[in-house]
């Protein structure tokens, strides 16, 4: 039978989801009281908001894993933690600032928005804190892609990112009805791209990928002025004139002194499940031969294939950690956690 030490322990050992810190380390834990004729469990705790999503989702946590442990019934109070409290470890997160992992590409149709997508959901798997900025204004892909139905909440006139698959997102896709076009010039352009990095609640991240449209344009230009210490992947296919454009993208960032991660040849090959011999549709040697000119690592070569769909929980760009073009965006986020401990 579960007791009152092992019910203080489970509890403390929990994540305030607002200020990412135990609440052991919070001292939240206020009063415990427990009945062992009858399995119920009596708690008083403390939070960062009283009555906000966040005490919601700590609650339903609390509820579940303690229901999970045999206790029948569980009574819940809380309470605000001090402010002073709460404003000292904000100020301590907002110290802490991510790495900024921008993604790039010369031309449209590369699978750029794809290779976000799954490079963030990758790194996640890794146990690594991310966020993923959709920053293609225009183009916005990311939460069809990933699946997302749900749209951002707004609490104290801060952004909430929609949390998928251990990844932070948040897009453009969310903020317009029925996939309207958006028809915007390049400063106003630029305060979305602001707001998105300064009104949205990302909390402690790691890393920030942001995927950026293709070229060399506002957005871009934005990128590179709000963020100069941003690194940068470049997304290319093997096809000679697709390499030839990336470069541009590439040189844009060696212009603004943004290091360069490495490039991603995606599309590489198709390799066929019935003789395992491989095709390269879209040419050989583009992406090497702009990972030579541009003197950085090939990260990886990523083959032609499609995602493994799940009618449960769709997400139709988003591959399978044990499928072989999931195993190889393993592969290629090692590669970057690697590249960033140097």
């Amino acid at each position: 039978m579960i007791t009152k030490e092992e019910i203080e322990r489970i509890v403390e050992n929990m994540i305030d989801p607002f200020l990412h810190k135990s609440l052991l380390e919070l001292s939240a834990v206020k009063d415990i009281k427990w009945n062992a004729e009858k399995m119920h469990a009596s708690l008083k705790v403390g939070v960062a908001k009283l009555g906000s999503p966040y005490q919601v989702e700590l609650q339903n946590q609390i509820v579940r894993v303690l229901k999970e442990k045999g206790v029948k019934s569980v009574g819940l109070r809380f309470t605000e933690l001090s402010s002073a409290l709460i404003n000292e470890l904000l100020e301590d997160s907002t110290s802490l600032q991510p790495t900024y992992i921008a993604v790039a590409s010369g031309k449209g149709g590369v699978g750029k928005s794809t290779v976000s997508v799954n490079l963030a959901v990758s790194l996640a798997r890794l146990g690594k804190k991310v966020g993923l900025l959709d920053a293609d204004i225009y183009g916005f892909s990311v939460p069809d892609m990933m699946g997302i139905t749900r749209r951002p909440e707004v609490i104290d006139e801060r952004i909430i990112p929609v949390e998928r698959f251990g990844v932070k997102v948040i897009s453009m896709g969310f903020f317009v009805e029925d996939n309207t076009p958006i028809i915007w010039r390049g400063p106003m352009l630029g305060k979305m791209l602001t707001s998105f990095l300064e009104d949205v609640e990302w909390g402690d991240l790691d890393y920030l990928l942001l995927d950026l449209p293709p070229g060399t344009g506002d957005i871009a230009l934005d990128v590179h002025n709000m963020l100069p210490t941003s690194k940068e992947i470049i997304v290319t296919t093997p096809h000679p004139t697709a390499a030839f454009v990336a470069a541009r993208a590439g040189a844009m960032a060696i212009k603004t002194e943004h290091e360069i991660l490495g490039v991603i040849e995606n599309m590489s090959y198709f390799e066929s499940q019935l003789t395992g011999e491989r095709e390269y549709v879209f040419g050989n040697g583009g992406g090497k031969k702009l990972a030579e000119d541009l003197e950085v690592p090939m990260l990886g070569q990523l083959p032609l294939g499609q995602p493994d769909w799940d009618k449960e929980d769709f997400a139709p760009s988003v591959y399978q950690e044990t499928h072989p073009i999931g195993q190889h965006y393993t592969e290629v986020a090692k590669k970057i956690v690697d590249i960033l401990k140097m």
